[in-house]
């Protein structure tokens, strides 16, 4: 299995090829390719590579899927017995981002390369029940 740990917006995130993360606002529009090249820790195949701060030469490509807004977070605040209350909401607008390959020097680490490489379904036909009619 092969993963990255990337900054982007301020945060650490632990991302894998072939699956989609939600991070903050990237100023790109959907549909687009995105290279970050903030990778702080790369395993693949047991092996971990560790950078200092970064790993030279390894970069973590995805696609943009689309832009939006958060779940709402409510923030109250009030003091006792002042008759002091503030409610106020905040939308953190989000970019959901879908990595498709992680790569170091120029060896490339897919979705699929990620796999064992065994077929999901059995390909074998399936043996079926004779019916006697009678």
């Amino acid at each position: 299995m092969t993963y990255a740990i990337i900054e982007t917006g301020g945060k650490q995130i632990r991302v894998e090829p072939g699956r989609f993360y939600d991070i903050e606002l990237l100023p790109v529009q959907a549909d687009e390719k995105v290279t970050i090249d903030t990778v702080l820790l790369l395993q693949h195949d047991g092996e971990v590579t560790i950078g200092q701060p970064r790993v030279s030469g390894a970069t973590v490509e995805g696609t943009v899927l689309r832009h939006f807004r958060d779940r709402k977070v409510l923030v109250y605040k009030m003091k006792p017995k002042k008759k002091t209350r503030k409610k106020r909401g905040h939308r953190q607008e989000v970019t959901r981002l879908f990595i498709d390959s992680i790569s170091l020097n120029g060896a490339v680490f897919t979705a699929s390369a990620a796999t064992d490489g065994s077929p999901a379904v059995d390909d074998t036909p399936a043996q079926e029940a004779e019916t006697v009619a009678e």
